[in-house]
């Protein structure tokens, strides 16, 4: 059965001395999609590009220490594409993709707009363009799954403090409905919800306060996925046994 994993790192270097890859090993996991590298090319270690025999594609930001995506693959995928085509998100290292046969997966950090009012509007920027280039995908005909941090809460199921969150980066009702016409439009799933409706399933917890030990968190990772893949998720889970990152690992498997 496929498993497809999704974590974002905040650091390779620092999940990798928490002890991320070690984790890795033993999930038997086809694709592991990972975000915020925080690190170049000259940063990545054999132990970052090519961990316990997996092939990692990256996508690595223009500004050092900043953003950065890539996929692993138990099995060399037959192509790999860097960036999605539009030039001031390319920039920022935020698309990986590989294709293996007739699956596509992708690994996207998707912009934050919590930092600064710039910062929204780029972030309203990629979703303008973002949207088509999933219109595009879909258009191609293959199956696909976009892992990875969407920095969007959808629902208000999907954070524990909603109400206090209505007018902040991340849950505003812009993005939400952005979020709603991948779903409802491009009829894109939210594999997660698919197969398990409970709430509190967050995967990110604000370093302030006591959001982890409360479970004051937000659930902004995702596998947004085509129909015919997304019906063949059986198992969710979000790995919260160990601390990696200020994310926890979102961890779906599905039928051959």
């Amino acid at each position: 059965m496929p498993r497809i994993i999704s974590a974002n790192l905040n650091g390779i270097r620092s999940a990798h001395k928490k002890g991320f890859f070690d984790w890795m090993a033993k999930q038997d996991a086809d694709f592991v999609c990972v975000q915020e590298l925080k690190a170049q090319q000259a940063d990545m270690t054999e132990a970052f590009l090519v961990p316990h025999g997996y092939h990692g594609h990256f996508h690595y930001a223009e500004k050092k220490g900043y953003s950065g995506t890539g996929v692993y693959s138990r099995t060399r995928p037959d192509n790999a594409k860097i960036g999605f085509g539009c030039l001031e998100f390319d920039n920022e290292g935020r698309y990986t993709r590989v294709d293996c046969g007739d699956l596509t997966v992708i690994s996207l950090y998707a912009p934050s707009g919590s930092s600064s009012p710039e910062r929204q509007e780029a972030k309203f920027r990629f979703m303008e363009v973002f949207l088509p280039h999933l219109q595009e995908l879909q258009a191609e005909g293959r199956e696909v799954v976009v892992c990875g941090d969407w920095n969007i809460a959808h629902k208000e199921i999907d954070l524990k403090n909603w109400k206090g969150n209505l007018k902040n980066s991340g849950f505003l009702p812009e993005e939400r409905a952005w979020m709603t016409r991948i779903f409802d439009e491009l009829g894109m799933v939210d594999v997660h919800r698919g197969v398990d409706q409970r709430p509190e399933q967050y995967t990110w917890w604000s370093n302030r306060g006591q959001a982890w030990a409360k479970n004051v968190g937000w659930r902004i990772d995702y596998h947004v996925a085509t129909p015919g893949i997304a019906a063949k998720a059986h198992a969710v889970s979000v790995y919260k046994d160990e601390r990696f990152s200020d994310h926890a690992p979102l961890i779906i498997d599905y039928a051959p």
